[in-house]
């Protein structure tokens, strides 16, 4: 009796971690039609990391992640090397704001890894939405401050395309063995994405990100 007894109970364990193993992979994000994964739920921050978490006011807002002063970045966990990317942006009057790519967490300062996706429309810096910051600087902008726009990045081996509402603006090719033009191994590699919060006049909206990993084979 106790052999069957202690057979049904592991039987019932294995049934309930099977039942646990099934909701966790319901709960994941699945891909649209086109391929593209939801990275925001629109309700909270659940699959990004906060960096600068004491000072950190960015938050999650009418389905929206607010991005607000003072610095800080909220970092995806998923890693990513070749992608199609795809958010919603807003800014107001005179924001700061960024879109890293193959970055990685840090507890504070400003990423040390990846290229950011400058997103400013107005701000005093003249390097503007679009730009690839510290390597290719756009000094004119599509988007416009208070009405929303696609920010789109797509990455494959080397090669970095960026869309304004499906405008290409920037179609860049890194050089093997480059530093990216900047310091801190700002290089195509692979990593994480990060919203940045640049200072406490910066107010960016964001909301709809989503990617698409596309195959490490550049030629499909």
């Amino acid at each position: 009796m106790r052999t069957i007894k202690g057979a049904s109970i592991a039987i019932a364990s294995l049934l309930l971690l099977g039942t646990t193993t099934l909701f966790a992979d319901d709960a994941k994000p699945k891909a649209d039609e086109e391929g593209f994964i939801s990275l925001f739920n629109g309700t909270d921050l659940t699959g990004w990391k906060v960096g600068d978490a004491k000072q950190s006011q960015i938050h999650v807002e009418d389905g929206k992640i607010v991005v607000s002063g003072p610095r800080a970045h909220i970092f995806t966990e998923q890693d990513f090397k070749n992608f199609d990317f795809k958010a919603e942006v807003m800014t107001t009057p005179g924001s700061n704001s960024g879109i890293y790519f193959h970055s990685k967490y840090q507890e504070s300062g400003f990423p040390d890894n990846g290229h950011e996706s400058q997103v400013n429309v107005s701000h005093g810096d003249p390097v503007k939405t679009g730009s690839i910051y510290n390597v290719v600087k756009l000094y004119e902008t599509p988007a416009k401050d208070n009405e929303w726009w696609t920010q789109e990045i797509i990455v494959r081996g080397q090669n970095i395309v960026v869309k304004v509402n499906d405008k290409v603006v920037l179609d860049y090719t890194e050089p093997l063995g480059s530093d990216g033009g900047s310091t801190h191994g700002r290089k195509i590699s692979h990593g994480s994405f990060a919203l940045q919060a640049h200072d406490p006049k910066s107010v960016t909206y964001y909301r709809n990100i989503r990617v698409k990993p596309l195959p490490d084979d550049v030629s499909k």
